[in-house]
């Protein structure tokens, strides 16, 4: 496998990247289930200001992490990434955020963060309110229903917040962040 920038003149490439997010994201039918939602999504991640990578297999895109500079470049937001569906469980998402983690440190990073949706209620914070205690329910959050924010954690990232009810009713955004930088001394 292979991990390179994605580059706007790469027509396949772009277009591999777009189905391998539609595809990717088919069980949510509110995130680029529109080939040309996919597409725009993918063309808006090669701004100069931003980082857009693919994982590279026999010639075809099978992953691909976007980082958007945040901060003045201090901080850097993952998103999206995603792996084909038939790729997954063979270290690719890890990969692919390792190198995320490279490029955002390069370009003088020193945190990386996301949101991680809940949009099917697979977490404790899910298809609840969690007000007026929301960081009560953050602090106690479990995962029966196997939602990614583990996954993220397990590549060294903490649950640093919530933000409720940002896709509904009971449809929180976990957002979970990652030191990359050294702090000076």
């Amino acid at each position: 496998m292979d991990i390179r920038d994605l580059q706007r003149d790469d027509a396949k490439g772009v277009a591999q990247t777009a189905e391998v997010l539609r595809i990717g994201f088919l069980h949510l039918p509110d995130c680029w289930a529109d080939p040309d939602e996919a597409l725009e999504e993918v063309r808006e991640s090669l701004a100069e200001d931003r980082i857009s990578r693919v994982a590279v297999e026999d010639g075809a895109v099978v992953g691909w992490v976007g980082g958007i500079r945040q901060y003045d470049g201090h901080v850097w937001e993952l998103h999206p990434l995603v792996v084909h569906p038939e790729w997954r469980g063979r270290g690719i998402g890890r990969a692919l955020v390792a190198d995320l983690e490279e490029q955002a440190r390069a370009r003088g990073g020193m945190t990386v963060y996301l949101g991680s949706d809940d949009h099917l209620g697979q977490t404790s914070l899910g298809d609840i309110d969690v007000y007026p205690d929301p960081l009560d329910h953050l602090a106690a959050i479990r995962n029966p229903g196997g939602h990614p924010y583990e996954f993220y954690q397990k590549c060294g990232y903490s649950v640093v917040g919530m933000l409720p009810d940002a896709n509904g009713f009971g449809k929180p955004d976990i957002f979970l962040a990652k030191r990359i930088g050294v702090a000076p001394s």
